[in-house]
Order: structure tokens, then sequence, then C-alpha cells
């Protein structure tokens, strides 16, 4: 499952520079979070440390993007790989 930011964020940007996967962006007016890096931080951590962090607790899971955890752990994986060279 990827997270979302509902539109009760408050743009306090402690979340963003917390995401070990760069998934968390300013949109044009709230936080965003890009589906394809989010993994809750599995591979990173035990818990999602947007969430943990957030004073709003405006951050659930997406019903959109529902993922197991052995598929959260694969996105970790493909993300962590290496590019191959051009």
């Amino acid at each position: 499952m990827a997270l979302m930011i509902t539109d009760e964020c408050i743009n306090c940007d402690v979340c963003e520079p917390e995401c070990p996967n760069d998934a968390i962006f300013l949109g044009e007016e709230i936080y965003e979070i890009d589906p394809h890096k989010c993994t809750e931080c599995v591979g990173h951590f035990d818990e999602p440390q947007c969430v943990q962090l957030c004073p709003v607790a405006c951050i659930p899971v997406n019903p959109q993007h529902v993922e197991s955890r052995e598929t959260l752990w694969q996105k970790f994986q493909r993300l962590q790989a290496p590019s191959a060279p051009a």
C-alpha cells in the first residue's frame, strides 16, 4: 500500500525530508506522495516515518494503491537496485 496525503495537510515540511525513497514532494497546494516510490518505509524502518511525524495525522493508506508487504519489499528492492550503465 502506498500512502497519500490528504487536504488536511498544513505544509509543515516535516514529512518530505524524512522519506527514505524521496517519494514525498510539494504539489501545487500540499505535499503529495508518488505511489511508485512509496514503500511505507518497508526496507528502511518498521513504521512509515511520515505517518509517525505528521502533526495533523493526514497520511492514510491510499485506497487506489493497495499493496502487500511482499509487494512493498519488492518495490524497495527495485528502488535500491543500482542503475545499469548506459
